[in-house]
Order: C-alpha cells, then structure tokens, then sequence
C-alpha cells in the first residue's frame, strides 16, 4: 500500500481557454509532493507558471490533466468534499487587501470562521490568535476599519482571515507584493514565525532570491510550464549556471561570493546568505590573525 502525501500533485496539466483560439497551456505534466512541516518556496520568472500551480493546491482551478491529493483524497474526484479539503490549505492571493470589505478588522477576520457554522466563542477564540499570529493586538485593531489601516496592516488583515480557518497548509502567492521594506520585513518574520512556532505548512511563491534563501527549506524551479530542478537552497544555488539559463540569478550573497573567489579568496561555493558568508570571512580573518 503505497503511503499517502499530506499533498501530492501528479501529472497536472492546465490549459486556459482550452478549445479557443486563446487557448494556451500554463502548466505542464507537473508532479511533486509537498510535506508536513516543509517551507516550500517557488521561484520562475514571469511566466513560468508559479501562480498557476499554487492555485490549483486549493482547488480555486481545476486541472486540465492530472491529479491534486491532500491527504490521500482527491481533490477533483466526483463527490469529493472540496469545502473540508480547502479548510485544510488557506490560499493568499497577491494583493490579498484588495478582497477586504467589512466594516471592523474583527468582522473581517470572522467571516470564514462565521461561514463555518461555528460558535460565538469558538470564532471570538479563533480571531483574536489569528490577529496575534499576524501582530495585531486585539484591543487597539479589532473595532478599527480595515481601510484606516496602512497597506501592510491591511494585509495582515486578510492573511490573518485565512489563518482563522486554521489550515494545515498556507499558500501565498507573493506576499510582500508592492509593499515598503519595513511592510515586507514584517511580513516575512510573521510568516517565518508561523511556520517554525505555528506549525503551519509553509509554500511561498516569491521573485526574490534573497528573501527564500533566508526562510525556505526547499525550492521549486519552474521554467516554461515545468518544474526544471528541486531541493534545498543549498543544492540550487549551486547551480548558477542552470538558474541563468532560465532567467533567474542567484542571492546576492551567492554574487558576491564568486565575486571574491575571482579575486583568490578560497571560498565555498555552497554559501548562499549574507549571514554564512559574513561568519565564513570572520573565521578566515581570525585564522590569518593567529597565523
């Protein structure tokens, strides 16, 4: 008996306008799993069918060709529960403020719990640890319009309505999207604290190398509709070559690293956040100290 995947895509095609003469295919024969506990982070240029992917994991599309199983059930098989199974994965959309239209933060973030037929207390529970999940205190947010709020708040608004529905799985579709460097700094400490003290399953579609270098466990490479590599950060961005060739680059810690072993300096080339590669120059400018 072969062991179900927390969720497993096999063999996924989509084709939009399939049958038209706008009919074009965003995504390929693409097959992969995705496990309890992971930081998955997608990267691919414009294009590549990053979006595309992510939004079949819940469900909003249906696939062309193939198969997306969230604990072993499919999720397109006829009489399947694709209300329980969305529950499970709570997908961020790019912009996801744009969908914001309660009058209160605290009405906002109810309605999926509402939606659930859930108690009074239960969604009051529910509410006030997604606001603190996304570092909105309650007593000073929770009355407020979200449209008084700045473009990072509100979005911390809607991320934290997905997270009152308690998924096991969180899909985010470019997260800091047009945000200022502090709103994307807090963005990304409050998704990374949700994976490591949440226990929330962590897929990140994201354009910056840094920032997945930094927070992910494992990368999806997608070119052309394909998945063309996956593995750790590590393992990837050893492949600059390969990364290249697709249009991406790699961190800006990986540039200047073979940046110096150009010079001579005897560097790995495993090195990949400015973090390692600040430590690794310590350790040498000590030895040279003692030699």
């Amino acid at each position: 008996m072969q062991t179900a995947m927390p969720i497993e895509v096999r063999h996924l095609t989509h084709t939009y306008s399939e049958g038209s003469a706008f009919q074009a295919t965003a995504i390929r024969d693409v097959s992969l799993t995705l496990e309890d506990g992971e930081f998955v982070a997608v990267v691919g240029h414009t294009g590549s069918g990053k979006s595309t992917l992510v939004q079949h994991l819940n469900g909003l599309l249906t696939p062309t060709e193939g198969q997306i199983l969230v604990d072993g059930a499919d999720m397109f098989a006829p009489g399947a529960d694709k209300r329980l199974i969305r529950r499970k994965v709570g997908l961020v959309f790019q912009y996801p403020e744009y969908q914001l239209f309660e009058e209160t933060v605290a009405k906002d973030v109810a309605f999926g719990p509402k939606n659930l037929g859930l108690s009074a207390d239960e969604i009051d529970r529910r509410v006030r640890q997604a606001m603190a999940h996304v570092h909105l205190d309650y007593d000073q947010y929770a009355q407020r319009s979200p449209f008084e709020l700045s473009g990072g708040q509100m979005r911390r608004v809607a991320i934290a309505g997905v997270l009152a529905m308690e998924p096991r799985f969180l899909i985010l579709d470019e997260p800091t999207a047009g945000l200022d460097p502090m709103g994307r700094d807090h963005i990304l400490g409050m998704i990374q604290e949700l994976h490591r003290q949440g226990g929330v399953t962590v897929v990140m579609v994201s354009h910056s190398m840094d920032d997945v270098a930094r927070l992910a466990t494992r990368l999806i490479v997608m070119s052309k509709g394909q998945v063309v590599a996956t593995g750790t950060p590590r393992e990837i961005f050893r492949q600059a070559d390969m990364m290249a060739s697709i249009g991406l680059g790699v961190p800006e810690a990986a540039r200047l690293c073979a940046a110096l072993r150009g010079r001579g300096l005897m560097l790995p080339e495993d090195l990949y956040t400015l973090e390692e590669l600040r430590d690794h120059l310590l350790r040498l400018w000590k030895e040279r100290g003692k030699a």
